[in-house]
């Protein structure tokens, strides 16, 4: 007989995961390893041997109760160990196949629901808009009121926003000094309001972005004052999430459509609808997780990071948390009359920006300066004197801006820390420029944030500032302009995508220099916003 000497039963298992005693071999087959008094769980094939008693049941050892694992096989044991477990598989294939045969039917319909379902896969891998199109949203409910304070009394102004005549305020700068009781008749219901933003990002190349952001809310800009910024007493308590397209409530308008991509450490961004806030490489503020006033979201500089929107484009360097950004937008840019419009033009109403800055994730630093043309709505926050002498004559206003944040190690008693600190300089056009116009002007703001406020995910926070007001006029006159803003909220978070945000904000002086020496007029505002992210 025929014997290979090197090729033991155990090897065997671990190569062919079979293993049969010899043809004179009485035992009966086994249902557990266990029943091999030589077998142990450290043997190199033990595993091997347990798969094949639990799958096919074709193991089995010799009349002495052992298996034998390092004994040497014959060639007539290995055929008879081949075929008992191939005997094994075939009384599993037939098994299979008596059950496909009754299951006949129902196969056939599955077979054909996933022939189906792959007809619709093609086709809609075939029409898609791209792989990497990603659609989010946020909508925004405010309940809340305004109470208004003071002695003032209301001057030229004898109706209610809506019913004004538009060209006597374009010719009359103090057509719009609102006293106490006119805010209050004008200003003063609780009002329901919502707003619901639609962004769209698709990436090409998994490091470009086409983003459209569509948005649409009924903050009425003429008669709300959380809507301002005007025709009300005041546009600094508008909030940062109030949105109405003018005279338009209710109508989805584009806000966003812009499209970024890497050129080596640059990133390059343009678009028909950008803000400058998109194409700046750090926003050095972490203040605030849950918005209320706009004018508390912008560092401390209203001026310097104005906002501005409409036609633009920029590029940003970043590397090891340094950054420079430069951009561009002129609000009016997609106009062909350049008295009205157009690109670099005097009617472009367009902002130039350049941001230096350095960031890691628990602090960071930016110096900002922006060239504004008057008359460009976007001109940042401030008191009604200083926006009246900006947007209504022409000129330049240059903006410098210093903001900065701290994030504790860890959660606590110790807030983070935003703040910022703004200065500008207006120049008028020769033919405009007279004593009394706002020369020079400046603005700062401090928010605190606490994160994991008394109850795990929630968060509080708070600001203070001084909104925009002139601290010099032409004609070295001096300016009684200042104010000061206050926030205060707390962020109950429902749940991931849902938030509920009570908050209460205070205006001392909103209209600066508008309110005469004497007279005093302030504003407490009182929201609750619920959030909604999807």
């Amino acid at each position: 007989m025929t014997m290979i000497t090197r090729l033991s039963p155990l090897l065997l298992a671990g190569l062919l995961g079979l293993s049969q005693p010899s043809p004179a071999a009485e035992q009966e087959r086994v249902n557990t390893l266990s029943q091999f008094s030589d077998l142990q769980p450290s043997d190199w094939a033990y595993q091997a041997l347990s798969n094949l008693i639990e799958h096919y049941g074709c193991v089995a050892g010799y009349p002495n109760g052992n298996f034998s694992g390092t004994q040497a096989l014959s060639r007539y044991e290995a055929a008879a160990l081949l075929n008992t477990c191939l005997d094994r598989i075939t009384e599993v294939t037939d098994q299979l196949k008596r059950l496909t045969k009754e299951f006949e039917r129902e196969l056939a319909v599955l077979r054909g629901r996933v022939d189906a379902l792959d007809a619709k896969v093609g086709v809609l891998e075939a029409s898609q808009f791209s792989t990497t199109t990603k659609l989010s949203g946020l909508a925004v409910f405010v309940v809340g009121g305004n109470q208004f304070y003071g002695n003032a009394q209301s001057r030229n102004v004898s109706r209610c926003p809506e019913t004004l005549d538009v060209e006597k305020q374009n010719d009359d700068p103090q057509f719009l000094q609102y006293g106490i009781e006119q805010s209050r008749r004008c200003f003063g219901a609780a009002s329901f309001n919502y707003e619901l933003e639609l962004y769209s990002d698709t990436s090409f190349s998994g490091k470009d972005l086409l983003r459209l952001v569509m948005r649409t809310g009924n903050f009425t800009l003429s008669s709300n004052s959380f809507g301002g910024p005007f025709p009300a007493p005041t546009h600094l308590s508008q909030l940062e999430v109030a949105f109405q397209e003018i005279g338009k409530p209710n109508e989805i308008s584009i806000d966003r459509l812009f499209y970024q991509f890497p050129a080596g450490d640059f990133t390059v961004s343009l678009g028909g609808r950008i803000g400058q806030d998109d194409m700046l490489a750090i926003w050095p503020s972490v203040y605030p997780s849950q918005t209320v006033l706009d004018v508390t979201s912008v560092n401390g500089a209203p001026e310097a990071y104005n906002k501005n929107l409409g036609t633009g484009a920029g590029l940003w360097w970043q590397k090891d948390g340094w950054s420079v950004s430069a951009n561009y937008v002129a609000d009016r840019g997609g106009l062909g009359d350049p008295a009205m419009g157009g690109i670099a033009t005097a009617g472009s109403g367009g902002t130039g920006t350049v941001q230096v800055g350095y960031g890691r994730d628990r602090f960071g630093l930016a110096a900002i300066y922006s060239l504004l043309q008057n008359q460009t709505p976007w001109i940042g926050y401030s008191t009604n004197f200083v926006t009246e002498s900006q947007l209504q004559h022409p000129g330049t206003t240059s903006a410098y801006g210093l903001s900065g944040y701290w994030v504790p190690a860890q959660d606590g008693w110790i807030p983070s820390v935003s703040a910022g600190f703004g200065l500008n300089t207006t120049t008028y056009a020769a033919d405009v420029e007279r004593d009394g116009l706002a020369k020079n002007s400046r603005s700062w703001t401090v928010g605190l944030q606490w994160t994991n406020a008394f109850v795990q995910g929630n968060s509080a926070g708070m600001a203070v500032g001084q909104a925009t007001y002139a601290t010099s006029l032409y004609g070295d006159l001096g300016a009684n302009d200042a104010n000061y803003v206050w926030e205060w909220w707390y962020a109950f978070q429902v749940s991931d995508n849902l938030a509920v945000t009570p908050a209460l904000f205070y205006l001392s002086r909103p209209q600066g220099a508008n309110t005469p020496s004497g007279e005093s007029f302030n504003q407490l505002g009182a929201l609750v916003k619920t959030t909604f992210r999807f």
